[in-house]
């Protein structure tokens, strides 16, 4: 995949992140935040990895989603709470499952087209 729309991908997640904790309140912007987070996760490898195929992107970026949120199972240092949370939540483990899959779904179809277009 081209660098410069993926890049704009990243910040295209970000923003919708940011706006949607802006404009909701209560468990929309959570869970929505969990699946978001979990797609810039699979949009940066793709930025480091252009030829990475849609279902290790989608494996790497769950995985390491789940990972990070096992991690709050213990002690996490007070600066990295921010990015990393705080609180082991067990829903949120199927919201970074659908991030992956919704991006999976989305890269695959993009290598298709891109395929298709020869």
């Amino acid at each position: 995949m081209p660098r410069l729309p993926t890049a704009l991908t990243c910040l295209v997640i970000v923003a919708c992140g940011l706006g949607i904790r802006a404009l909701w309140d209560g468990p929309v912007p959570k869970y929505a935040g969990d699946a978001l987070y979990t797609a810039l996760i699979y949009a940066l490898l793709v930025l480091a990895v252009p030829r990475v195929r849609p279902w290790v992107a989608a494996a790497v970026s769950a995985g390491l989603s789940w990972a990070i949120e096992f991690l709050q199972l213990g002690e996490i240092p007070e600066v990295l709470r921010p990015v990393l949370g705080s609180t082991f939540n067990p829903p949120d483990l199927l919201w970074y499952a659908v991030g992956a899959a919704l991006c999976w779904l989305a890269h695959h179809r993009l290598r298709a087209e891109h395929a298709e277009q020869g």
